[in-house]
């Protein structure tokens, strides 16, 4: 039986990849299970000194996956499981990033894209909001940026998100422009890249331990809105929902 999230390990560097290209890496319920198995075992493992978060096919991650949704619980769980890892966690996307999937992103502490990756947070055309992956990404976001992109749904491109405070870097080669971070992850002792990452995460964990409750019960309650069952079968049938003027 295939898995969602394939493995590979070079000089200590564990990749995860998410590998439901044929749904556009969307997060299913089996997909995070997967993705929060595979943290697991990498943070209770000595051999691994970062992990590589990335996608096979042309999407990183389209979002959740509205035929199987995991629980606004486990999206929280992943989310902090990333965010808590003692180890680093880099995002390396080729291809294009929506709604959830940029809230893996800012959960991830070093990210880079591809110049060709494009990105949007979706969430207000479905009727629904970006709730749960406020957790992570509005500690970490500019906030008037912020504000356009999840107010309007828009696409915007790897110059912008790294203006906003979502990508650390954008490159025409993202394996050449990760060579030097991955090389210093090599170079860096397991125990100041435990600590240092602690110190980098303190304020986006208190978010966490802050809003994570209200942030969940929004999300349930939105997603058991007529608006929002609208917006869904309106994406699924590749239409302009109801509201749209």
């Amino acid at each position: 039986m295939s898995t969602p999230v394939s493995r590979t390990r070079a000089r200590g560097v564990e990749t995860l990849s998410l590998d439901a290209a044929e749904t556009r890496n969307a997060l299913s319920a089996a997909l995070v299970d997967a993705l929060a198995h595979a943290l697991a075992d990498c943070a209770g493992d000595p051999g691994v000194r970062a992990v590589v978060l990335t996608h096979t096919g042309t999407t990183f991650c389209a979002g959740a996956d509205l035929r199987d949704p995991p629980h606004p619980d486990a999206l929280v769980g992943l989310l902090r499981q990333i965010v808590e890892l003692p180890k680093p966690v880099v995002a390396r996307v080729t291809g294009h990033v929506r709604a959830g999937g940029l809230g893996l992103l800012a959960a991830c502490d070093i990210t880079a894209a591809a110049t060709t990756a494009t990105f949007a947070f979706t969430e207000v055309r479905i009727g629904v909001a970006p709730a749960v992956i406020s957790l992570p990404v509005i500690p970490r976001a500019d906030p008037r940026a912020l504000a356009r992109h999840y107010l309007t749904g828009e696409r915007f491109d790897p110059a912008e998100a790294v203006r906003l405070g979502l990508l650390t870097v954008a490159a025409d080669d993202v394996d050449e422009a990760l060579a030097p971070v991955l090389d210093g992850l090599r170079r860096s002792s397991p125990q100041a890249l435990a600590e240092t990452k602690r110190l980098l995460t303190a304020r986006v964990l208190e978010t966490f331990d802050r809003d994570a409750a209200a942030l969940t019960a929004l999300s349930a309650r939105l997603f058991a809105t007529p608006e929002a069952r609208e917006g869904m079968t309106a994406f699924l049938e590749r239409r302009d929902a109801a509201w749209v003027v």
